[in-house]
This record gives structure tokens, sequence and C-alpha cells, in this order.
């Protein structure tokens, strides 16, 4: 099986910044998508971003410009910086893995809260 820990959530102000790390471990296949999904309170869980092993991206439309996904494969890990953070961006957001880039995920992150509030 895979693992997903995610890393680097808190308490920013609106405007802030973080960035978001997620590490894979386990049987980990040679190609996936990892992506990030959201899950704000009494919301249901919607897209933020994805990312293939050949570096394609998505986004989720309203997320463009202010978010933006990497990865870095020897680290079996993959990066959400969030810029110009608002409070509807809190959250909880949860690492995902997909080996058939197709969806949806297979394996999730325990997910990370990320609160944006003055």
């Amino acid at each position: 099986q895979v693992q997903l820990v995610e890393s680097g959530g808190g308490l920013v102000q609106p405007g802030g910044s973080l960035r978001l790390s997620c590490v894979a471990s386990g049987k980990i296949p040679t190609f996936y998508t990892m992506g990030w999904n959201r899950q704000a309170p009494g919301k249901q869980r919607e897209l933020v971003a994805s990312i293939s092993t050949g570096g394609t991206t998505n986004y989720a439309e309203s997320l463009k410009g202010r978010f933006t996904i990497s990865r870095d494969t020897n680290k079996n890990t993959v990066y959400l910086q969030m810029n110009n953070l608002k409070p509807e961006d809190t959250a909880v957001y949860y690492c995902n893995l997909d080996p058939s880039g197709l969806g949806p995920s297979d394996y999730w992150g325990q997910g990370t809260q990320v609160t944006v509030s003055s």
C-alpha cells in the first residue's frame, strides 16, 4: 500500500502564503498522478490541483493564478504553493495518489488543516 503524509498547514493571515508538502511512501507505482483536494466546513470535498508523472498539471478553475502544484520525483513529494490566501480557503487539505492517472484516487493522506484568518 501507499502511505501519504501531508505537512505545512497552519494559521495564516489573509493575503499570506503557505506551501504544503506531501510525501509518499510504500508501494509507489512507476507512473502516478498526485494531487490535492480540500474540504471546508459544511462543504463537499473538491479538487484543488493534480500533477502527473510527466508533469502535466490540472487545476480547479477558480484557483488558477493563486495556487501552484509541483512535484519532486526523487523525493516522492508533491507540493502545493498557495498565495494570496483568503478566508474561504480555510479547509482541510488532503493529498492523494492515483496510479491510473484517470481518477478517482486510490490513496489519501490524513489531511492538513489550513486556516486563513486575521
